[in-house]
């Protein structure tokens, strides 16, 4: 036996320092694993604390069902739907605008972009998802408003159309980079035995590889648009701020969001039920958004293929 093998035995003091470094870094990532946990526990708390308040003047029936949202102007009117119904117009139209052109970008990426067309593309991925959503508003208001209102009179300074547009753009990069992923995930052995058959290169990407990827797309979809229930700044300075229960995307709306900034400001007393608002209704879109989740998790055990590579 060497020294070098005497030195690093079990008992060395190598050994023991090695075992000492794992036992620290183990125990801190458990740490931050649990931070997350008391930080997602802390917000649970805040939330029900504060909206309990909230429910014990206002009736949870009246505020899930009511349609008029009045909380800060007389006469008080706590319906939240005007609200629900202008995230949901907003989340609508963004799916139109990023779903399918974020799957088509994932498609071409994965299946027919040489290296070099990636090395072109993907950073202007990522340079629109590193734009700040402040900046997606301002745009919206500056440009895609005046061209909407060229092309549809009717058009207000502040609607939901322009504002849908741009969180369409904001949450593409996501459609686009989860979808390729997924399809990227999908064997090259399934894309082999479709050309075999005779597949052209456009039936073998939505008749194999696109189905194959579904569970992986499908979440896709299902974040992305997550995200834009949760997008602020940009529905905030471009949807405007007028709660209105409407189907008209021409029209002046506001978002949950909105109406927390609004509240956030500062000019509502603390304690009040007008500033309980802020989280009751902060509450339903933490609803809304973890349905969403856990939706997309679902989804994704249910039609996930399991394949051996």
């Amino acid at each position: 036996m060497t020294a070098n093998s005497t030195m690093d035995g079990p008992g060395s003091p190598s050994v023991a320092r090695r075992r000492v470094a794992e036992w620290f870094i183990e125990r801190s990532l458990f740490l931050c694993a649990l931070l997350s946990v008391f930080t997602t526990a802390g917000i649970l708390y805040v939330l029900f604390g504060q909206s309990l308040n909230f429910f014990r003047e206002v009736s949870p029936l009246e505020f899930l069902t009511g349609t008029r949202w009045t909380p800060l102007f007389r006469p008080k009117s706590f319906g939240v739907l005007p609200l629900v119904g202008g995230t949901a117009m907003i989340v609508v139209i963004a799916g139109i605008v990023a779903l399918p052109i974020g799957l088509s970008i994932g498609i071409y990426l994965s299946e027919y972009a040489s290296p070099l067309q990636k090395k072109i593309i993907k950073p202007f991925l990522e340079i629109l998802a590193g734009i700040p959503t402040i900046v997606y508003g301002f745009f919206a208001l500056t440009f895609v408003t005046p061209v909407l209102q060229k092309l549809i009179p009717e058009t207000e300074i502040f609607n939901a159309l322009s504002a849908g547009i741009v969180v369409g753009i904001m949450i593409l990069p996501m459609v686009a980079s989860l979808s390729e992923d997924a399809l990227r995930s999908v064997p090259a052995s399934l894309r082999q035995g479709g050309y075999a058959l005779g597949a052209t290169s456009w039936q073998v990407s939505l008749s194999i590889v696109v189905p194959a990827a579904i569970s992986g797309i499908s979440s896709a979809f299902i974040l992305a648009l997550s995200r834009a229930f949760g997008e602020t700044m940009a529905v905030t300075i471009a949807a405007g701020s007028t709660p209105k229960l409407t189907l008209d995307p021409l029209e002046s709306i506001q978002t949950m969001t909105a109406f927390i900034v609004q509240v956030s400001k500062g000019d509502t007393p603390v304690g009040t039920v007008e500033y309980y608002t802020l989280f009751a209704v902060a509450l339903v879109l933490f609803a809304i958004t973890f349905s969403m989740n856990i939706a997309a998790n679902r989804i994704q055990r249910r039609y996930r293929e399991v394949y051996d590579h």
